[in-house]
């Protein structure tokens, strides 16, 4: 075996990361759906294969769920095609949810890289991405679907190209059941191109180094990606830890789910039980397996080695439990569409890990993505659109700071949301309000972060879809910090039909107006410990009200001062 110094490792790796970085360019330039370029709802992979195993060494900055679940996917599709079947110039497509760890509009697209001097099968490029149709039973989001086969047009791992020539019959059969046949075939093109620069460019690494140097380069990466693993873990308190959480509904009854997370930390295995939730939801709610452990690789990278690049080493000592067939095991043809379990989970996991971690995490954050969409004809150019939004929600406090204000869910957190320009041309909506909401925060000596309030105004008829699923139960607080009140869209904003929802779908028409209120993130500590002067910056920057500072942190403010006197007499009596 090759010896190389960790100087050459180190360079070897950062050519890697700066394929991977190249491929999420050529995708954000040359994909169709704003969904992909502007709001980056993406994963991106590099990939090394030997022995009939694949380790993932590089990866763009992305959504650490889709790049977990590229990893879930290259496996099971190697699987099911054989290594041996994979050509120079061959790309596959995937989307089958159970082997390919996400709902079926999350697209996975791979191609094998050889080595040019023996021509052996050495490393994958990978891409996820959302599209915005494949044909399921409704435009948009399915949120009330009862089996996979409602879910969208279906590949296992089916060779689109081969050889480097486009399989036209698989075109056409996608052509032909997407809603958006431009855009679903743009971004296609627009995925194999990115995969090709990766390909290009690892092979010019390997070229440059040799095979034999890549792979030990790669094995030393993992190696200490493992390492680092290992020694965050013997630093973490040790203990079995267990929380429940209840999802809003399966988007058929109004039943709540309970979810329940056990967590157990040694100094050699993270260990994530999902033993004792719900079994599966008849809605598509359910999470294949795959998506779990993307979930839970997401808490342990962030409790471990949140600094370090991610790498197939860095995971090796997490394990993750869940009964096939249960909520967090999604078998066939149980429908998995709707995947907001797994971010309301991660809250859940990291809520068990805060019982024995709890002076090194940060409370709830507002516990969801509270997502949007419209879908329709545009009354200008009669075209039919569909285009949807993520909103950001507040960040919960930490032992030592503040909840950041209004930003993706951590689950996202790249992630941007859609501008509003763009929503305003391409729908029928118009953004007459968005603002941080006032109190939406939870008390605490360190105060949650703030989430947010978006009044729509409707300008033309047409669907639109609220998808949130964390609407009934309030986002935590930790060490003595209060919770929050959850998110939630109110439909037919000031009629007499007003009305709060979660998971929706309505019918709307010009002049029809709906709110969205979105939470904050989790207070941390006691809220009659925070320094006075935080409180009062916080009334001033219109974060907290006159009323909460008085009745919550104990703080009376009075023409815009602190009137010492009645503040310590209220706090000394609290």
């Amino acid at each position: 075996m090759v010896s190389i110094d960790g100087v050459t490792a180190e360079i070897i790796r950062s050519h890697l990361v700066s394929a991977a970085e190249e491929m999420k360019r050529t995708l954000i330039r040359t994909a169709f759906n704003p969904v992909i370029y502007d709001v980056l709802d993406f994963g991106i992979s590099l990939y090394a294969y030997a022995d009939g195993a694949t380790d993932l060494i590089a990866e763009a900055t992305g959504i650490p769920y889709f790049i977990g679940a590229n990893d879930y996917a290259i496996e099971k599709a190697l699987e099911y095609v054989g290594a041996e079947n994979l050509e120079p110039g061959d790309v596959l497509i995937m989307n089958y949810p159970y082997w390919n760890a996400a709902h079926a509009a999350d697209v996975t697209l791979f191609a094998p890289i050889f080595d040019p001097k023996s021509n052996q099968l050495s490393a994958l490029s990978c891409i996820r991405a959302h599209w915005i149709d494949l044909g399921a039973k409704d435009p948009g989001y399915v949120l009330d679907s009862t089996d996979m086969h409602q879910e969208g047009v279906i590949f296992p791992g089916t060779k689109i190209f081969k050889r480097g020539e486009p399989n036209h019959d698989v075109l056409e059969i996608i052509r032909f059941n997407s809603r958006f046949p431009e855009i679903a075939l743009g971004d296609l093109n627009a995925q194999v191109a990115a995969t090709r620069v990766g390909e290009a460019r690892v092979r010019r690494i390997i070229e440059k180094y040799g095979l034999d140097v890549v792979k030990a380069a790669v094995d030393m990466v993992l190696d200490a990606g493992e390492r680092a693993s290992f020694k965050a873990l013997a630093e973490l308190p040790h203990g079995s830890w267990s929380a429940e959480d209840y999802l809003d509904d399966d988007g058929i009854t109004d039943e709540m789910i309970k979810m329940k997370a056990t967590v157990t930390i040694t100094d050699r295995r993270f260990v994530v039980d999902f033993t004792g939730s719900a079994g599966a939801a008849k809605g598509p709610v359910n999470m294949p397996f795959g998506a779990t452990k993307c979930m839970c690789r997401t808490v342990f990278k962030a409790i471990t080695t949140p600094h370090l690049p991610s790498n197939a080493g860095n995971y090796r000592p997490l394990e993750v439990i869940a009964p096939p067939g249960s909520l967090f095991h999604a078998l066939y043809p149980s429908p998995t569409y709707t995947l907001w379990t797994g971010i309301v989970a991660l809250e859940l996991v990291c809520k068990a890990a805060a019982k024995g971690l709890w002076d090194r995490l940060p409370a709830s954050s507002g516990g969801d993505v509270p997502g949007f969409m419209m879908v329709g004809i545009h009354p200008e150019t009669g075209r039919h659109y569909a285009l949807s939004n993520n909103e950001v929600v507040g960040w919960g406090a930490s032992p030592d700071h503040d909840g950041s204000n209004a930003l993706q869910h951590h689950s996202t957190p790249v992630v941007r949301n859609t501008p509003i320009e763009v929503l305003e041309i391409r729908t029928g909506m118009m953004i007459e309000r968005l603002e941080l909401l006032t109190d939406s925060g939870g008390a605490g000596k360190y105060r949650g972060g703030l989430g947010a309030r978006r009044d729509i105004l409707f300008t033309a008829e047409g669907d639109f879809l609220s998808v949130i699923k964390k609407s009934k139960t309030k986002p935590w607080g930790l060490a003595g910090g209060q919770e929050t009140e959850p998110s939630g869209m109110y439909i037919y904003a000031g009629t007499d039909k007003e009305k709060k929802v979660g998971t929706y779908r309505l019918r709307v028409k010009l002049g029809d107006r709906c709110i969205l209120k979105t939470a904050g993130g989790g207070g941390y500590g006691n809220p009659k410990e925070r320094d006075p002067y935080l409180v009062l910056e916080d009334v001033l920057e219109g974060y907290v009200s006159l009323k909460a500072a008085e009745e919550i942190y104990g703080v009376v403010i009075v023409d815009e001062k602190i009137d010492w006197e009645k503040t310590r007499k209220l706090r000394s009596s609290a």
